[in-house]
């Protein structure tokens, strides 16, 4: 009860002391948290945007795998990967696959058939940055997209490739008005005019990656008004039960090595990419940025230890006499060098305080540029005060023994 209540009578000297030097400390305050703002903010974008990518990618589910026709080039801590680029997968090749592949499992072939395109409706317009994907009605599962309004393309419209869309949120909201249903208005994509027949549920984007800019038209269709010189076609695959994923992964390379006519003994010519492998890659990206973040938190913070132990000396400097006096009517040292202590740590909690919650509100609004969540990072709260403390121990320590060394008969002498 009595060491409590030293504690809370050091802390009352410390809010005293920082209140009788109020630019100085604030100053100090500063310092500490631009410090932990720079790291908490960085480390907080990060964790966001790790879990909206963990979570993006586990709506397509760790039973999906795409083939394409080339690997994925991602360097790595200055190492180069060679990847070999193989001919495009035509369309023939795709279908082909899907008809023979006989394996519990649901399989869709899509194609991009540009990115770059305008959508309109009466006046209305969208950016030059929407999507067209040429695809069929298994699409949407496998890629983790839902109606929300609407409904899926019909085998008839998918043969005939008919000139039916399925568009995304963020352009219902570009092209219609709130209370506007989009369902069965007419659109323009480029020169031609598309019937809307589904609207997909808002997904939301991480770093880049979204559906809801996108515009799904019947894969036919874009073949036939989209076409470019080696379009290349992507097969989807999502197994019914993920503890099969090996054997229809197995399956799927030595089928559509016979319809590639890959000779055996050469590697494949086409590459298989499952979902989760792509956020793997990302994650570990991150965790580089979260070192580098890391370097500069420690050496912004170790400048302002440097800045809280000069504030401290000067404070024990000013404060000799006040220091005299306390010992001559019994304090002691240890009394002396906790209340020294004291101040440091309060001095330094108090930019933790604001450099975490201003890194909470950095990282967030970097989060939010990319289309993640927002994001509490608590473990990076505890880290930033644990560090404040730390700092405030290293910084203080040497100050407050010099006060807690001083000559009472001399101190009191001192002007």
């Amino acid at each position: 009860m009595k060491n409590t209540k030293l504690i809370f009578e050091n802390i009352r000297i410390a809010l005293q002391s920082v209140r009788s030097h109020l630019l100085r400390s604030i100053l100090t305050v500063l310092i500490i948290a631009f410090g932990i703002m720079a790291l908490v903010g960085i480390l907080t974008a990060i964790d966001a945007i790790k879990n909206s990518l963990t979570q993006d990618f586990a709506m397509m589910g760790s039973n999906t795998f795409n083939i394409q026709n080339r690997g994925i080039r991602v360097h790595i801590g200055g190492r180069r990967n060679k990847v070999d680029v193989f001919r495009e997968i035509s369309y023939r090749e795709a279908r082909e696959f899907q008809d023979e592949f006989d394996f519990p499992a649901l399989c869709s072939v899509y194609t991009i058939g540009t990115g770059t395109a305008t959508l309109k409706y009466k006046s209305e317009k969208t950016n030059p940055n929407v999507q067209v994907v040429g695809s069929d009605n298994n699409y949407f599962e496998t890629a983790g997209l839902e109606i929300e309004r609407g409904r899926n393309f019909t085998p008839d419209e998918l043969k005939y490739g008919k000139h039916v869309a399925i568009i995304g949120s963020d352009i219902t909201k570009t092209l219609f008005e709130k209370n506007e249903d989009p369902v069965g208005k007419v659109i323009s994509i480029g020169a031609g005019k598309y019937r809307v027949i589904g609207v997909l549920k808002e997904r939301g984007s991480s770093i880049g990656f979204t559906g809801d800019r996108s515009c799904m038209v019947p894969v036919v269709n874009v073949r036939q008004y989209f076409s470019r010189p080696n379009m290349n076609y992507t097969i989807s695959i999502m197994v019914n039960d993920p503890k099969l994923m090996e054997s229809a992964i197995g399956e799927a390379t030595g089928l559509f090595r016979k319809i590639r006519k890959d000779r055996a003994g050469d590697p494949d010519s086409f590459s298989i990419v499952k979902s989760d492998n792509i956020a793997n890659i990302l994650i570990s990206l991150t965790g580089k940025i979260r070192y580098g973040a890391m370097v500069i938190g420690v050496i912004t913070l170790l400048g302002a230890a440097i800045g809280l132990m000069n504030i401290m000396l000067v404070s024990v400097t000013e404060r000799t006499r006040e220091i005299g006096v306390r010992k001559a009517i019994g304090a002691r040292r240890k009394t002396i060098r906790n209340q020294f202590l004291a101040e440091a740590i309060v001095i330094a909690q108090m930019g933790g305080i604001l450099g975490i919650v201003a890194g909470i509100f950095m990282g967030n609004i970097v989060s939010m540029m990319t289309g993640t969540s927002f994001f509490i990072p608590w473990l990076w709260i505890a880290v930033g005060v644990a560090l404040c403390f730390i700092v405030a121990l290293l910084s203080g320590i040497i100050p407050a023994n010099k006060a807690a060394k001083l000559d009472p008969i001399e101190s009191l002498r001192y002007e």
